[in-house]
């Protein structure tokens, strides 16, 4: 039996502001405590301080990622070793204004512009653009 994925992790300054950062990018519903749960969970004992300081977005049809935000006390201080890939139309590759449409439109969303990429890999032209979420964690669109 082989392993599946669980949460894609995010340790961070505001979790709730960059859930929905995030959320706005795949189209997840926005991050909100239900009232039942919250009611339960501060029933069970925890505190609001430790309902802000974490948050999670997930697909709501099941398919994408689930995303998780733990706040941390430390900011980020160095390049990503790992970072998401978004492909601006999922399922083939974009004509380059699809991608520029996507690229704005995340941008307009609080991302950050790094660098944009036009070149060859291995048989295909690569076009894709670096960028960071509103915590400076790098991703790229393509």
């Amino acid at each position: 039996m082989a392993s599946k994925l669980g949460n894609i992790t995010f340790d961070c300054a505001d979790p709730t502001a960059l859930a929905t950062f995030w959320a706005d990018v795949f189209g997840y519903p926005r991050p909100e405590w239900p009232e039942e749960l919250r009611a339960q969970l501060l029933a069970s004992g925890l505190t609001e301080e430790d309902l802000a300081n974490r948050s999670a977005v997930e697909d709501p049809d099941g398919v994408g990622p689930r995303f998780y935000f733990n706040r941390v006390p430390e900011g980020k201080t160095a390049k990503n070793r790992m970072h998401i890939d978004i492909q601006a139309v999922p399922g083939r590759h974009p004509t380059t204004e699809e991608l520029e449409t996507e690229k704005d439109r995340i941008v307009a969303l609080g991302a950050t512009v790094i660098v944009d990429y036009d070149r060859p890999w291995d048989p295909v032209q690569e076009h894709h653009f670096v960028r960071q979420d509103p915590e400076g964690n790098e991703f790229c669109l393509q």
